[in-house]
């Protein structure tokens, strides 16, 4: 059972007073689950984290319908995992399934108010969302602010790099002090953008593919379709096919599958499993 003060196990003996009547001054969202429900272990954790990041301004109530089935019924549960959202003793909205946070938040900030949200994480959730527009407005405000925060001029160097406003990109990166251009997030750009501007370069991922089948020891091919991995996020699959370019002839094109790799594991940082694992394969190859 979690330990937070947002977040309790509902039943018949205390539905009434913990759920109906606490709505009446703050909104309650049912969670029916049950331990076999896949979705249910899917959609739990998203409102667990939204109860703590709401701190209070709703309460989460976590039915287990195996264990209170005549509450269950109650509900007009028919399915699962089933939300319902209690205020001022009403069912006053809900859902079926397992949705996305941000659809689950939708729900939400129409019947609660969020407390909040320090704009730098704002920023960053809604980057993380696919939200590049709303990302960039909030950082360029903060940048406008304080110009003097390297960690958010270098995301709003990012974001850039990401709609293709290298040129801005790299102007952020020349402008950083020489200790600020060692960090890692920093050295993650410079490779970002270094990437972003050869795959304007590149052939398409099936010719690369074609490519391979018929000589998997093309070393063109296997270069190139590192990149377009890289740029995908696909990291373990760049990885595999620049060392196998190592294998293959280490020599080509000055080193530039050894290169990649390090600049690789300077853009993942070594807490990365999958930079573990080829750093360890890189020195074995190499020595």
């Amino acid at each position: 059972m979690s330990q937070s003060p947002y977040i309790f196990e509902a039943n018949m003996e205390n539905f009434q007073q913990k759920v109906m009547e606490a709505s009446s001054t703050t909104p309650v969202l049912v969670d029916v689950w049950a331990e076999w429900c896949a979705p249910c272990k899917q959609l739990m954790p998203l409102l667990e984290k939204l109860a703590e990041e709401y701190q209070g301004a709703f309460l989460l109530a976590k039915v287990n319908a195996d264990e209170q089935q005549q509450l269950t019924a109650s509900l007009g549960v028919r399915s699962l995992p089933t939300i319902i959202l209690v205020k001022d003793g009403q069912a006053v909205d809900g859902f079926n399934g397992a949705l996305p946070e941000s659809e689950i938040r939708k729900v939400l900030d129409k019947h609660v108010e969020a407390p909040e949200e320090d704009p730098y994480d704002k920023a960053h959730r809604l980057w993380g969302a696919g939200d590049v527009d709303g990302a960039l407005a909030i950082l360029t405000d903060m940048n406008q602010k304080d110009p003097e925060n390297l960690k958010v001029l270098i995301d709003l160097a990012q974001l850039k790099a990401e709609q293709g406003d290298l040129e801005t990109a790299e102007q952020v990166l020349a402008s950083l002090p020489p200790e600020e251009k060692l960090q890692h997030q920093a050295k993650q750009l410079a490779a970002r953008v270094k990437f972003l501007k050869q795959s304007a370069e590149l052939p398409p991922v099936k010719d690369l593919e074609m490519a391979l089948e018929q000589d998997p020891k093309d070393p063109n091919a296997l270069h190139q379709l590192a990149l377009h991995h890289v740029l995908r996020e696909n990291n373990a699959e760049a990885m595999e096919l620049l060392f196998r370019l190592m294998q293959v002839d280490s020599k080509y094109k000055d080193e530039v599958a050894k290169t990649t790799l390090i600049e690789l594991f300077d853009k993942l940082g070594n807490n990365n499993p999958d930079v573990r694992t080829y750093r360890r394969k890189l020195y074995t190859l190499m020595h």
